[in-house]
């Protein structure tokens, strides 16, 4: 600005406040675009969406607005107390004089962008529960069919494919999708719903390795929620050991890679097989020692009723010995021989008792002694 630009002014003639407003704010423009940096000391975001902040440093405070139109290219939110650097032109507001910053860029003055912006995207995920332990659903043991969203062209689909046809055979259908640059988030979302319309039990979603800034399609907010809502369960499978995606964080269950996710999938049908014959060799010795025991409780139960029975039958045979008996007491035959048995011993008595035959018995005995007198003379 030369010297015939700048107002004149004096005792005599004094400059208007506007006039000078105006100057002022048309020297700050001439400076074009600035770089400042600053530590952010408060922030607001009304309804019209333009961010109106300040910056401070060192004891100075300048105010800053930025428009709602460069605000929404933004990839992280500006939040009191963030550093950062920011770009825009020095302008002085009409109404009160006051110089302000018309910024259309920003960036951490620390940690980079895309890494504020992810730590704030995790924060706000978790905030609303997406990343709960209480909210992850197990893995089916046996799934009928698993879907893989992922490159067809990578080796992370042919790790997955061999590793399940080794461990338990099971069919296998694939999305493909772009796993990185500006076409993968889409693609990812769109394969897991493709898979889940296809009635899949389970889904792996993920790549085969890369460097760490690979990551970002796995770190898109729209990827994530699809993996926190799927109604069937997802192992993600970025396949980078040392960096958590935030689709590690969402879904039900994380592999390093994609042959860990393969066997989380499903089990090893060798080992599955060495327990099924070991179970099965449980369940025949338990048979066998459980028919034992019932052979065991049958003898005792057919002893105790034969023992039973024998006693109940010989108490049985007593008492029909016993009414036999007394039915043959009953009868006129048998009254008629126990008459003549009573009569035969009367008669016996009868003759024991007449003189007469007591006389014969003595005249008998008398000669028997005389008989055996004359013997020994």
């Amino acid at each position: 600005m030369t010297s015939e630009d700048r107002p004149q002014s004096s005792r005599e003639k004094p400059m208007g406040v506007a006039d000078l407003v105006r100057f002022a704010g048309r020297t700050l423009d001439g400076l074009g675009l600035v770089w400042l940096e600053g530590e952010v000391t408060q922030s607001s975001l009304p309804a019209s969406g333009h961010l109106y902040f300040a910056l401070s440093d060192r004891g100075s405070v300048l105010s800053a607005i930025m428009w709602s139109r460069d605000l929404q290219r933004m990839r992280f939110k500006i939040e009191p107390g963030q550093r950062l650097r920011v770009r825009g032109r020095l302008g002085v507001y009409d109404r009160d004089g006051k110089m302000q910053l018309y910024a259309d860029f920003a960036e951490p003055a620390g940690a980079g962008a895309e890494a504020l912006a992810l730590e704030q995207l995790k924060a706000k995920l978790a905030a609303e529960g997406l990343f709960a332990a209480n909210k992850k659903r197990a893995l089916p043991r046996f799934p009928r069919r698993i879907g893989v969203v992922t490159s067809a062209n990578g080796a992370a689909v042919h790790d997955i494919i061999r590793t399940v046809q080794r461990r338990l055979p099971t069919p296998i259908l694939i999305a493909d999708a772009a796993v990185q640059g500006p076409q993968a988030p889409h693609q990812l979302v769109m394969g897991m719903a493709m898979l889940v319309k296809a009635g899949v039990d389970v889904l792996i979603v993920g790549r085969g390795g890369g460097a760490a800034t690979d990551l970002t399609a796995f770190n898109h907010e729209r990827v994530v929620r699809t993996i926190a809502r799927c109604p069937v369960p997802v192992i993600s499978a970025v396949g980078h050991e040392t960096d958590l995606s935030l689709s590690d964080l969402a879904a039900d269950a994380r592999a390093s890679t994609p042959t860990a996710a393969a066997e989380l999938c499903v089990p090893d049908g060798i080992a599955l097989e060495d327990l099924l014959k070991k179970e099965r060799r449980r369940l025949d010795r338990e048979m066998h020692h459980r028919m034992d025991r019932a052979r065991q409780d049958i003898d005792r139960v057919t002893m105790a009723l034969h023992v039973r029975g024998e006693r109940s039958l010989s108490t049985t045979r007593g008492q029909l010995q016993r009414l036999q008996e007394r039915l043959a007491s009953l009868h006129p035959r048998a009254r008629l021989l126990a008459n003549k048995n009573a009569l035969s011993n009367l008669e016996r008595r009868l003759a024991a008792a007449n003189p007469g035959g007591r006389i014969a018995r003595a005249r008998r005995d008398l000669d028997n002694l005389v008989a055996r007198r004359d013997s020994t003379i």
